[in-house]
């Protein structure tokens, strides 16, 4: 005879628990940008370069939850992750430089003696067109690349290594001066966004409250993916591709719309990252920072949503804070920091905690 499940105490309050804390950490990031809107000599006062560094830390948490959808749920290990991120900020990145501009030619191409806007420069003094292009170019991207790559049906390491291909060549495309992006220093020197200055005080805490949302959103959108019929097929076919074919199951599409999503996700990411960053350069599509994103995942506990941004918040805290104490040993840190976790935290922070709670 079937004994009915119990369930603990620790178990019962975990979900609103879980809930308690995500509000009052939402409750945290809304009230950051007001307390900067304070003046400077007020005690509450939020500094500029800590909501700065806590919205780049935010960006790069919608990144990682982005990763977390194609590696937690659908098995996809990506390697270049920051290829998509880094062609949003370029978009966003070439609206801006239009902006500061005016009338007149961007100023990296004064420089190289350039007569003329290329092509693809044309319509980017909108605003509405770049937004656009930060979800059109790196999805279009992602779905031809994905299109080829399930129809072939690579995966494994295999894909791994051609995502980190890919965005090893878009490094390399965008590094030469003469594609038009402003060759290694890329663009900064960002004035105006939507006709406000961009290092005002309320603009930037427009921009950070909307990083907040984005954020927020994704969270609840992978959420309800992760909960629905749509998800549970996901999951299925991270642990058993060939069965869930014997089922009647494509897993062409379900892994070619995660694949898109997830790259839209990390150009709209990389879009909020530049104004309040003030930079954007060949450097963010390096296949460390792919790398990293996969650490911040692992550190997390893949396959949660919720341990990514963890994840995220706790490896670039601790690189904010290397690299300017020793910024000599971050790397060995990172890789120090992946080792440990992959030996003993193979679940993840997350895991680490969900297992206190149960004992």
């Amino acid at each position: 005879m079937n004994q009915p499940i119990t369930l603990t105490a620790a178990q019962k309050a975990g979900p609103a628990l879980t809930v308690i804390v995500l509000g009052a950490v939402l409750a945290i990031l809304v009230a950051m940008p007001l307390l900067h809107l304070l003046p400077a000599d007020n005690a509450f006062h939020v500094s500029a370069y800590t909501l700065t560094l806590v919205g780049k830390i935010l960006c790069y948490a919608i990144v990682a939850l982005a990763l977390d959808l194609v590696w937690g749920y659908a098995g996809l290990l990506s390697l270049g992750h920051g290829l998509f991120f880094a062609l949003g900020g370029y978009a966003m990145g070439m609206y801006l430089m239009r902006q500061s501009a005016g009338d007149g030619l961007p100023a990296f191409m004064s420089f190289l003696a350039w007569n003329e806007l290329p092509w693809y420069w044309y319509g980017t003094s909108s605003f509405l067109w770049a937004m656009c292009l930060v979800v059109l170019v790196p999805g279009l991207l992602a779905f031809v690349f994905g299109f080829f790559a399930f129809r072939s049906r690579i995966k494994g390491v295999y894909f791994s290594i051609m995502t980190q291909a890919l965005t090893f060549a878009g490094m390399l495309l965008f590094f030469r001066n003469e594609t038009g992006f402003g060759g290694n220093n890329g663009f900064t020197d960002f004035r105006t966004i939507l006709g406000f200055s961009i290092s005002a005080p309320a603009t930037r805490a427009v921009l950070f409250l909307t990083t907040v949302a984005l954020l927020a959103g994704s969270l609840y959108l992978g959420w309800r993916l992760a909960h629905s019929k749509f998800g549970r097929v996901l999951t299925a076919l991270r642990d058993a591709e060939n069965r869930l074919m014997f089922c009647g199951y494509d897993p062409r599409g379900y892994k070619l719309f995660i694949w898109t999503l997830s790259a839209v996700l990390c150009g709209l990411a990389g879009a909020l990252y530049v104004p309040q960053v003030g930079i954007i350069n060949p450097s963010e599509m390096a296949p460390t920072q792919s790398i990293e994103a996969a650490v911040w995942v692992a550190l997390g506990g893949r396959g949660t949503l919720i341990g990514p941004l963890l994840g995220a918040g706790i490896v670039n805290g601790m690189k904010s804070w290397f690299t300017v104490a020793f910024p000599e040993y971050w790397l060995f840190a990172l890789g120090a920091l992946f080792i440990v976790v992959t030996l003993y935290l193979p679940k993840g922070v997350i895991g680490l905690l969900r297992r206190r709670n149960e004992q």
